[in-house]
């Protein structure tokens, strides 16, 4: 393992420049302008720069690379239109003299120069914008540092095994603290690529912090990375490789014998699998393909679905492009595990509304996704008691996913699939429907938002507030869902208040933010955007495919959005002050309702107890939501 180390040290680099050549960076030719550090630009043996600047658009370049012996213009077009210029400055200044009126080749050469002046120079001011917004997301993305905002403030990470859906996720393993890498040695002044060996000090979803084997309690050089890039190894690659260890030049000094003291250090410490990248890769491999056809959720009808066909693959995350969309823009982004895309036909199956394509026949390239690629839900029995038309329940707004919603079921579907409206706020037509299936986590029985002390949301105009399920009921003739019917399976998750992740915006699903669990009931995560509002919190399941762990999005390759800032809130006061609006004429209710009043108002016959939840710090752990009350 060592052999690495033995045969290269700062002093005795010589030996394995030879293995390493492919990685030793090539003298730049000598022509090129070198930028010193200190901002100074190398010149010419003639003492001549090596940039130029254009004196008709202003382009600063290569001097090299500009037009004519004295290297004054960046193009033929700026050095022509330069010295038409100079032809009109000429003639105007004649006509001043003499007072006679213009030739027609005057008026020419006076029109035409102007107008190749105008065109360089709008396309010259669009290029300064373009470099200026390039430059200006370039800095949002690059002034956020997942290490340093977790470093700063003392964050905790929600932990990978969290995400059964992400990379790594079922097979992480008990990568922890102390666990040993091989990374590579940055402080080191050899020409070529050399390692050390870490610890991980923290960890932070894919994101570790590592200090160098040597600095003992010195944190001066700790740094973050992350553990699924391809320059993390375990240890022992780099002599099975036959790259260097090569201690960090700070700490090079304090001990003569480092083959020793790694020996010391190393001796029953864990390290990565050796397999690990391996692993990576291969759970980084989607069955989902470019130009694959699926049925989707019509964005602007939620009633109904409609065909796309996948764009792009990033991270098992598609971006589906609407079959009828001729320019390619019309889109939906969703995972491919979400429960919003199907397979072609199965809205036919099942009696779900769908937009027929105009388009009559497949266009070429693109074919039918298999079906067993799709998530799959649980089986269900309908021949018995199930859920009817008419039945009251309480549903997460998919249109305001911080809200949950009095709600009731407007049409039994095939296979357990429902579909739902918003009380109060439904269109005649039923074109806002939406459809969730019976095992949804997103569906619950009456009284649920009261005995975990939620905020619900009456109905739209109702006036009798505060609001009380049996009265509704009593009022509108209807009937409760019956409690046995909902999903009561609380899987162990993890979780924990005040854990960061990197969340998608549900509203606006192209987005991944940073987030934080700010709430936990049962399976029920309230997932809050770090810089925004409480009204843009969405309440998302546990085991959703639109949470990742930290550092997923430098994984995958996909854009982060950083906490908003301050002027980012107030480009969005307009909107905001809308929603503050509406949701302050919202009634919410009385936070909690006791057992003993909760059974004086069962509300469907049926003699259940509401299992209320645990505290939001402890409520992760297996349980049921319901239990029912023995006689």
């Amino acid at each position: 393992m060592f052999d690495g180390y033995d045969s290269c040290s700062e002093d005795t680099s010589s030996s394995s420049s030879s293995e390493e050549s492919e990685e030793e960076v090539a003298p730049l030719p000598s022509n090129l302008p070198i930028i010193k550090n200190n901002g100074q630009v190398y010149t010419y043996p003639d003492g001549k720069s090596g940039m130029a600047t254009c004196e008709m658009c202003g382009m600063v370049g290569v001097r090299d690379a500009f037009y004519s012996k004295t290297k004054r213009f960046c193009s033929v077009s700026c050095s022509r239109s330069y010295s038409s210029n100079s032809k009109k400055a000429s003639i105007l200044a004649r006509l001043q003299v003499t007072g006679k009126p213009p030739t027609k080749k005057a008026k020419v050469l006076q029109k035409q120069p102007l107008v190749a002046k105008l065109a360089a120079y709008a396309q010259y001011q669009a290029t300064l914008q373009n470099q200026a917004k390039t430059k200006a997301a370039a800095v949002s993305m690059e002034g956020f540092s997942w290490g340093n905002y977790i470093n700063s403030n003392s964050f905790i990470a929600a932990p990978v095994t969290c995400f059964k859906h992400a990379p790594m996720g079922t097979c992480w393993g008990d990568i922890s603290e102390n666990v040993r890498v091989e990374v590579p040695n940055t402080d080191c002044s050899l020409p070529t690529k050399v390692f050390w060996i870490a610890g991980i000090v923290k960890l932070a979803g894919y994101n570790a912090l590592l200090r160098y084997e040597g600095f003992e309690n010195d944190s001066g050089l700790d740094f973050w990375c992350n553990i699924c890039s391809s320059d993390i190894h375990p240890v022992g690659w780099c002599a099975a490789s036959g790259k260097p260890l090569v201690p960090p030049r700070t700490i090079q000094h304090k001990y003569t014998n480092w083959k020793a003291f790694l020996v010391k250090r190393l001796t029953g410490a864990k390290t990565l699998p050796p397999d690990f990248s391996q692993k990576v890769s291969e759970s980084m491999q989607y069955p989902f393909k470019p130009c694959m056809r699926v049925e989707v959720v019509d964005k602007r009808h939620l009633c109904r679905t409609r065909v796309a066909v996948v764009e792009s693959v990033i991270g098992g995350r598609l971006r589906l492009v609407y079959e009828e969309s001729e320019d390619r823009t019309d889109d939906f982004w969703c995972h491919m595990h979400s429960p919003l895309i199907h397979h072609i036909g199965w809205s036919r199956s099942i009696g779900h509304r769908f937009k027929r394509s105009d388009i009559t026949k497949k266009q070429d390239g693109h074919f039918d996704t298999p079906p067993h690629l799709f998530a799959k839900v649980k089986e269900v029995d309908q021949s018995g008691e199930w859920f009817k038309e008419g039945m009251k329940l309480e549903a997460i707004d998919p249109l305001n996913l911080s809200t949950i919603c009095v709600a009731t079921i407007r049409k039994v579907l095939a296979d357990g699939f429902l579909m739902i409206g918003i009380d109060g706020s439904e269109a005649a037509d039923g074109s806002d429907w939406f459809c969730y299936h019976a095992t949804s986590p997103s569906i619950f029985p009456v009284g649920f938002c009261e005995i975990n002390m939620i905020e619900l949301t009456p109905p739209r105009g109702y006036t009798k507030l505060p609001f009380k399920w049996f009265d509704y009921l009593r009022e509108t003739g209807s009937i409760a869902a019956p409690v046995k019917l909902f999903n009561k399976d609380v899987p162990n998750h993890g979780f924990r208040v005040g854990m960061k992740l990197e969340a998608v915006d549900l509203m606006e699903p192209r987005l991944i933010c940073v987030a934080t669990v700010t709430r936990i009931i049962h399976r029920l995560l309230r997932i809050h955007f770090d810089g925004w509002e409480e009204e843009y919190d969405q309440w998302v399941d546990c085991e959703s495919p639109d949470l990742y762990p930290v550092g997923w999005c430098q994984l995958t390759g996909y854009q982060l959005q950083p906490p908003a800032s301050q002027s980012s809130r107030e480009s969005q006061s307009g909107s905001s002050k809308q929603k503050k609006k509406a949701k302050s004429q919202q009634y919410k209710g009385h936070k909690k309702m006791t057992t003993l009043q909760l059974k004086e108002e069962l509300i469907d016959g049926e003699d259940y107890n509401f299992l209320q939840g645990a505290s939001d710090q402890e409520s992760n752990g297996s349980a049921n939501f319901y239990i029912k009350q023995e006689p």
